[in-house]
C-alpha cells in the first residue's frame, strides 16, 4: 500500500509515538506542532524531510452558530466542556475553582461525569462544591456554547491532546477560553489576543476578575478567537494539507510493511512500545513487581489505550493482565 499515519495523540508523554514508527510509512502526520517538542520527534526531522509534516484536524464550524455577541453587565458565565477524566482535565481543578475571587462564581462541567464523585467529594472537602455544576453528556454543543463567556479548559499537564477540536468549537463561537501554558494549548491560543495563559491557580482567578472587569477587552478577545479560528482552523485547511501530501504519495510505489520491528508480536509488546518514561513500570518477569506507588493518572483509565483498555481488548495476553491487576491494586 501507500500509507499515511495522521497521529491524533501528541506523542509527549504516553501514549508516546516509537520515533522508529515515524519513518516507516510513505508520510508520517501530527495534528499539532506541539508534537516537535519531544526531542526524539524533533531530532527525526533532519532525515525525514518532507516525509513527516504537521496538518491539524478540524471538524470544521459550519454547524456552529457564527460569532455570538455576549450581552454586557451580567455575571461572567464560566464552563468547561470536553472529556472529565483526570488524564484530560486537570487533577486539581479543584484548587483552581476554590481560588476564584468572584462572588457566586459557577463552573458549568458539560461532558460524561466520569470523575463527579471524586471531583464532589474534593470540592466539598474544601468547601467549594457549590462551585461546581456538573451538567452531564449534552448532545447541543452549540447552546451550551451560546450560554458560555468564558471557557476554563485547564487541562492534565500530561494530557495526550493536540488539536483540542473542544477548544476550538467555543472560540469560533467568541467563548474566551482561559488556558494552562501547556504545549497544545500554546499553539492554539494567543495569549491576549485569542485568551488568556495561565500556569496556576492564582493566575486562573486573577485572568477570571481581570475578565470580569474588563468588558471592552472580553470582547475584543472573543471577537479575535472566532475570526482567527474560523480562518486558520477552518476544515477546509484540513482538507487541503492532506491532499498535499496525498498528492505526493500517489505518486510513490507501493511497498509492504512491517511494524513487529517497531511495536513487537504480542499486545503486551504494543502497548509497552508506547509507555515512554512509564515503561519501567511493565516488565516481563512475572516475579518481579515493578509498579510502585501511584502514577500519572492516565494509566488508570479504563480506555485511552491504557493497560486496561489493552488488556479488556486482548483478554487472553497473560502479561497484560497481570500488569493491569498490578495497577489496580496501586489505587
Amino acid at each position: 500500500m501507500r500509507l499515511v499515519v495522521w497521529s491524533h495523540v501528541s506523542g509527549l508523554h504516553p501514549p508516546e509515538i516509537p520515533p522508529a514508527f515515524v519513518g516507516v510509512p510513505h508520510r508520517f502526520l501530527f495534528t499539532s506542532p506541539c508534537s516537535l517538542d519531544h526531542p526524539a520527534l524533533a531530532a527525526l526531522k533532519t532525515t525525514l524531510g518532507e516525509r513527516m509534516g504537521v496538518v491539524v484536524s478540524s471538524g470544521g464550524f459550519a454547524e456552529l452558530p457564527s460569532y455570538v455577541v455576549r450581552r454586557p453587565g451580567q455575571s461572567l458565565r464560566v464552563g468547561y466542556i470536553g472529556t472529565l477524566n483526570f488524564s484530560k482535565m486537570h487533577p486539581k481543578i479543584v484548587d483552581f475553582v476554590a481560588a476564584v475571587r468572584l462572588p457566586k462564581f459557577r463552573l458549568s462541567l458539560v461532558g460524561d461525569p466520569t470523575t463527579g464523585d471524586r471531583l464532589l467529594t474534593e470540592a466539598t472537602a474544601k468547601g467549594c462544591a457549590e462551585r461546581f455544576e456538573l451538567r452531564g453528556y449534552q448532545s447541543n454543543i452549540a447552546k451550551e456554547l451560546e450560554n458560555c463567556d468564558v471557557l476554563a479548559y485547564v487541562l492534565n499537564p500530561l494530557h495526550y491532546g493536540t488539536a483540542e477540536n473542544a477548544l476550538l468549537e467555543a472560540m469560533a463561537m467568541g467563548v474566551v477560553p482561559i488556558v494552562l501554558n501547556n504545549p497544545a494549548e500554546r499553539h492554539l491560543v494567543q495569549h491576549m489576543e485569542t485568551g488568556l495563559v495561565v500556569t496556576g491557580p492564582e493566575e486562573f482567578a486573577d485572568a477570571l476578575g481581570w475578565l470580569a472587569t474588563h468588558q471592552a477587552e472580553r470582547a475584543r478577545l472573543s471577537a479575535n478567537a472566532a475570526s482567527t479560528v474560523r480562518t486558520t482552523f477552518s476544515i477546509e485547511r484540513t482538507a487541503d494539507g492532506l491532499w498535499r501530501h496525498y498528492e505526493a504519495v500517489l505518486g510513490q510505489n507501493k511497498r509492504t510493511f512491517d511494524f513487529r520491528p517497531v511495536f513487537g508480536r504480542d499486545p503486551a509488546d504494543w502497548f509497552r512500545s508506547c509507555q515512554g518514561s512509564e515503561v519501567w513500570r511493565f516488565c516481563d518477569d512475572a516475579n518481579t513487581k515493578q509498579i510502585v506507588g501511584r502514577g500519572p493518572e492516565f494509566l488508570y483509565e479504563k480506555t485511552k489505550s491504557s493497560v486496561f483498555h489493552y488488556q479488556n481488548v486482548f483478554p487472553t495476553d497473560a502479561r497484560l493482565a497481570r500488569w493491569a491487576q498490578s495497577l489496580d491494586a496501586e489505587q
